[in-house]
């Protein structure tokens, strides 16, 4: 797991957010191999990136989706909701374990990364690999923010702020039920296969 410190990344990201909230263009657009993605690194190579450019390998049905996930899951999960405040059963819960994702099975977070930020929101500051999520300019209600999606489905899980502890200065606000937790030396979860969409 990385660990060297990242702080310039938070001021990377707070500028970007600026720069996108009053309208400025002023971030480089990437050529070839990165069409539609906006420049802006985050920590070991996580790019942020405009909604609808990205594609992912588990696409399931609206009703598929239903049948896998309780209601309130698919609301966060596929209709990009938010739980209350202090009210998601991860908040202030700090068990060494995994956290993964309850879209698709895969590891997402590291109870050694999860702190309390004090938001009522489980909070981290990195993922447990770079590839387990994908962010995603969000600017919905009037707002510019950065969603965190799982990698393998687009999944809503949350977002990212730039306001987090050291070592990399980032506060990735996750819903609890977008979540699976398992303690340690626990059984991990299935994951979604990409091929057939069937657990494995």
């Amino acid at each position: 797991m990385n660990s060297k410190p990242h702080r310039h990344v938070s001021i990377r990201l707070a500028a970007i957010l600026a720069i996108l909230t009053i309208g400025v263009v002023g971030v480089r657009v990437l050529g070839a191999g990165g069409a539609g993605e906006i420049e802006a690194l985050l920590v070991d190579g996580l790019m942020v990136h405009e909604a609808g450019r990205l594609e992912f390998p588990i696409v399931l049905s609206e009703n598929e989706w239903r049948s896998r996930l309780t209601p309130e899951q698919f609301r966060i999960l596929r209709e990009h909701g938010t739980e209350r405040a202090f009210t998601g059963k991860y908040d202030g819960f700090f068990e060494p374990g995994t956290y993964y994702s309850a879209a698709t099975g895969q590891p997402l977070f590291s109870s050694e990364t999860k702190y309390d930020s004090r938001t009522g929101w489980p909070s981290f500051w990195e993922p447990i690999d770079p590839d387990a999520v994908r962010l995603v300019y969000d600017r919905s209600f009037g707002m510019v923010r950065i969603e965190v999606v799982d990698s393998l489905s687009g999944s809503h899980l949350g977002h990212v702020f730039p306001d987090g502890p050291e070592p990399t200065g980032l506060r990735y606000c996750i819903n609890s039920l977008a979540l699976v937790f398992v303690p340690e030396g626990g059984e991990p979860p299935e994951i979604l296969s990409p091929t057939t969409g069937s657990r494995r």
